[in-house]
């Protein structure tokens, strides 16, 4: 049991660390929180630091999620540090575990007074681990979102919705075998749950309309082109 909770401290803290904050801090010698949204995710670094630096604050807090799976499958596979009670994978449910307290200190930072980002790229390097295949379908509707409306928020909270769905799909009618589906698919729905809860807020600028868009991101657009009015010939 103590091996256990260390796992899970050590996954909390890796989760914890804001990427974000010193990326900014380091580059560009300012506080992330008091710019843009305040938030530290990787949308808000996009938008405040831009493209290159966004893309390196991403790429760091997507690692976290992956690594603390990594952690779990080369030190606990053969000898788990529980008596798993439950009807699921036992290390499926250690690595679940390790991802969900990576993904909570990225949401609520030790670091930073309990505060963090959202805590999409962190729950997408776990899954990266857990379901490939699933997560690189939802990863597609999320560019398919995002280059169709220029919105990061609706892109992540679709992405979030079709993720389990996915899974569902693939395992019930395709009949593709997922290891760990039994385990993994409610883990899926919570998480899911989770992510659209912390995305509330942009769920509500998204209703009322002022929800902020990457414009440069906005690709697909649909729009009517109007023919020129021709003047009228003088007779």
């Amino acid at each position: 049991m103590l091996s256990l909770l260390l796992l899970l401290l050590i996954s909390y803290l890796v989760g914890s660390i804001p990427f974000a904050l010193l990326v900014g801090k380091l580059f560009r010698g300012i506080d992330l929180r008091e710019y843009g949204s305040g938030n530290l995710g990787s949308t808000n670094a996009f938008r405040v630091l831009g493209i290159p630096l966004g893309i390196l604050v991403q790429l760091l807090d997507i690692s976290k999620g992956f690594i603390v799976v990594m952690i779990v499958s080369n030190f606990f596979y053969q000898n788990l540090p529980f008596y798993n009670v439950t009807p699921f994978e036992d290390i499926t449910v250690l690595k679940i575990l390790a991802g969900i307290c990576a993904v909570i200190g990225h949401t609520f930072s030790l670091f930073v007074s309990f505060k963090g980002g959202k805590g999409i790229n962190t729950a997408l390097g776990m899954l990266i681990s857990l379901a490939p295949i699933d997560i690189i379908i939802a990863f597609g509707i999320f560019i398919i979102i995002l280059l169709s409306s220029g919105y990061v928020s609706l892109g992540s909270v679709v992405a979030a919705v079709f993720f389990p769905i996915i899974m569902f799909i693939r395992e019930n009618i395709f009949n593709v075998e997922i290891f760990g589906y039994k385990t993994l698919i409610f883990f899926s729905l919570a998480l899911s749950v989770f992510l659209i809860y912390n995305h509330r807020s942009n769920i509500k600028r998204l209703l009322y309309g002022n929800e902020n868009r990457f414009e440069k991101l906005w690709l697909i657009r649909f729009f009517y082109i109007k023919a020129p009015l021709r003047k009228k010939k003088s007779q």
